[in-house]
């Protein structure tokens, strides 16, 4: 159980891309990651801040356990941890690594250049 962080209820985190700055150079790997940061309030936010510099002093792996939207169980490493207090209370600041995914290209298919519709 020392090898993770479990959000055992609310929404699936927000996970914010991060592209420059100290956290990049925890990116380093011969496979291709993103770098994202992610906010989450607790109550503990020291001793899970403590747990993640045990696992990496042993120099273990240790996980984010959150459900993504569709409510299927997902888990990322945790490259970084800082526990910040906040006017709303503790928040568990957590740089993850997740797998690099393609960019989707958006289409939009209302944009018609000469100014009929579809079907018509």
């Amino acid at each position: 159980m020392d090898d993770r962080i479990t959000i055992i209820e609310g929404p699936t985190p927000d996970f914010e891309t991060i592209d420059d700055g100290w956290a990049l150079g925890l990116n380093e790997s011969p496979s291709l990651y993103d770098l994202a940061l992610t906010r989450l309030r607790t109550f503990n936010g020291a001793a899970l801040v403590e747990r993640c510099h045990r696992a990496w002093h042993k120099q273990n792996h240790i996980y984010l356990h959150y459900r993504n939207p569709l409510g299927m169980e997902e888990r990322v490493p945790i490259m970084a941890a800082q526990s910040v207090e906040t006017e709303q209370g503790q928040v568990l600041l957590l740089w993850v690594r997740r797998k690099h995914e393609e960019t989707e290209i958006e289409i939009d298919l209302d944009d018609d250049e000469e100014g009929g519709e579809f079907g018509s």
